[in-house]
């Protein structure tokens, strides 16, 4: 009896002490909900820039004379393979001589992660400044592992935007969300890497095992282009002006209190305990980084670079702002919305939220008027890891259709391996998923980044990316996309007239073992997934997808 007492009691404590944990979270999310700004805004935090002298490191001079040779333009090189995307980052860490600037939206604290942030550790350790910004809308527990470096006197880390909770409860975040959504909602979806304000890798890639796809129970197809020269440097100045930003926080701001040494020596001791041993799908990618492949192939021309002019896009840190006409500044998706506008033939796109809006489906509208060939790569249903974005491009498909738009969607059990970015045994596991934002026009030119075309990307989400005119990396890209909209790796939508007049209904053809197969029932993975995105599909969540 008295044991259960006691039981009683003990667990009345624990009740009451996380109900006064909410209290004090919601508490916490109201105040920080009446401010403009992020916790931590008022934290004393220098200026900083990139390396004004890029000319005196080793690839500096050799990129700037390659330049030279080329008009003036940049060399680019696309990086298609979720693995090259891990190794060249890890290269370019390591071949770094001053500075080393990061800027994602997502960063985990998983495999890559850590050998990531170790290679990260170890470049501050031979002298090279370090700052790292990631935004904090998708936080989970063991990201903040990367925080415990702002103990380093040569590296800063800064939290874009950030929540008040510091925990790792998604229920508080949520709550928080809630209450603080006019802020909170705003987020920063740029990826960029850049070292001795030289070279710099920018994409749609986010850290993390999936992102590389190397995860048999998650794979995330994307790209990237390696760029060096001219290009660089601009990269440079809005990684500086997001960097500078108010919104970026820095990490002890948030902490309450600077990270210790002692927890940098711990955190030091965590990476030593997993070494550099990585090893997936029998393939040893520790050693594939010693190699020294891609990057020295690239930095030699043994993988040569493509030397073109390009247009640097991206959004002004304050993009809100710049919306509703607070303030002057950027918005990239009028530049990229001007160029696909401008396509006289053909319109190549893959983006995994495809969620146009009325202004996109005007735009689709008037090239479809002009006879210009559109086609579109997205997520199906069975693929799609966002469901709410799902169901929102649900609405559009038949519209596209009908417009004359030819729409695909990516299987999560590819037939063919060619262009997916990893290998057959790989795909075999049929977690295959679409994250690349790719644009080509008229096979002359394209667009590579971090803005997908969805409402988000284009008004909610701060972007980046790159306009290349270039027709052989255009054809590149084209290649690709022949490759993943093949009948075995994607769904082909039509739409199948109805005998009694009424409206067309929609079908899937693909290819299974060889055999051309039509569903009038969309697949998906599980009649409980299909359930679901049509009850999503019924609300109305268009500007928030």
């Amino acid at each position: 009896m008295k044991t259960r007492t006691m039981k009683q009691f003990c667990l009345t404590r624990v009740m009451i002490g996380r109900l006064r944990l909410s209290v004090a979270v919601l508490i916490v999310a109201f105040v920080g909900g009446c401010a403009s700004l992020p916790p931590g805004s008022d934290f004393p935090k220098t200026i900083s820039t990139a390396y004004a002298y890029p000319e005196q490191t080793r690839l500096g001079r050799q990129f700037a004379d390659a330049a030279i040779k080329h008009d003036g333009n940049s060399g680019f090189r696309i990086i298609s393979v979720g693995a090259d995307g891990f190794l060249t980052r890890m290269q370019m860490i390591n071949a770094a001589e001053r500075t080393l600037d990061l800027q994602y939206f997502i960063f985990r604290g998983d495999e890559t992660g850590k050998l990531l942030t170790d290679a990260v550790l170890r470049a501050a350790d031979r002298g090279v400044r370090v700052r790292v910004l990631i935004d904090d809308g998708e936080t989970v527990a063991g990201d903040d592992q990367i925080s415990a470096l702002a103990a380093h006197p040569s590296i800063e880390i800064r939290i874009f935007n950030p929540f008040a909770y510091r925990g790792s409860s998604m229920l508080f975040r949520a709550i928080e969300f809630m209450i603080n959504n006019s802020r909170l909602d705003y987020r920063m979806h740029n990826k960029l890497l850049v070292i001795d304000n030289t070279v710099a890798l920018v994409g749609g890639r986010n850290i993390g095992d999936q992102y590389f796809q190397i995860d048999p129970d998650s794979q995330f197809a994307d790209d990237d282009v390696f760029a060096a020269g001219p290009v660089a440097q601009g990269l440079s100045r809005t990684f500086d002006e997001y960097w500078n930003s108010a919104l970026s926080i820095p990490a002890e701001a948030l902490s309450g209190k600077k990270t210790s040494h002692a927890a940098l020596n711990d955190h030091r001791e965590v990476l030593s305990d997993q070494g550099q041993q990585l090893k997936k799908d029998g393939v040893d990618y520790a050693k594939r980084v010693a190699n020294g492949e891609p990057l020295n192939g690239m930095i030699s021309g043994r993988l040569p670079l493509v030397w073109a002019h390009a247009q640097l896009v991206c959004d002004s840190p304050d993009k809100k702002k710049v919306e509703n006409g607070a303030m002057v500044g950027r918005l990239m998706h009028r530049a990229v919305a001007d160029a696909t506008g401008a396509v006289q033939s053909e319109l190549l796109m893959v983006t995994p939220y495809l969620i146009p809006g009325k202004e996109g489906m005007q735009l689709f509208k008037g090239l479809r008027q002009r006879q210009v060939r559109v086609r579109i790569l997205t997520s199906s249903l069975e693929s799609s890891t966002v469901l709410p974005s799902q169901a929102g491009y649900m609405h559009y498909r038949v519209p596209l259709l009908e417009e004359g738009v030819e729409l695909y969607e990516i299987r999560s059990l590819l037939g063919n391996a060619r262009g997916s970015g990893q290998t057959a045994s790989m795909s075999r596991y049929g977690n295959y998923s679409l994250h690349a934002k790719l644009f080509v026009f008229d096979r002359k030119k394209l667009f590579i980044g971090s803005m997908n075309f969805d409402q988000r990307s284009m008004h909610l989400n701060t972007e980046i990316g790159l306009i290349i005119d270039s027709p052989e990396l255009a054809q590149q890209v084209t290649a690709r996309f022949d490759a993943m909209v093949q009948p075995a790796n994607s769904y082909m939508l039509a739409l199948r007239p109805n005998g009694s007049g009424g409206r067309s209904s929609l079908v899937w053809r693909t290819q299974e073992d060889g055999k051309v197969v039509e569903y009038d029932i969309e697949p998906a993975r599980s009649n409980w997934q299909r359930f679901n995105v049509n009850i999503l599909s019924l609300l109305p969540m268009d500007k928030e997808l």
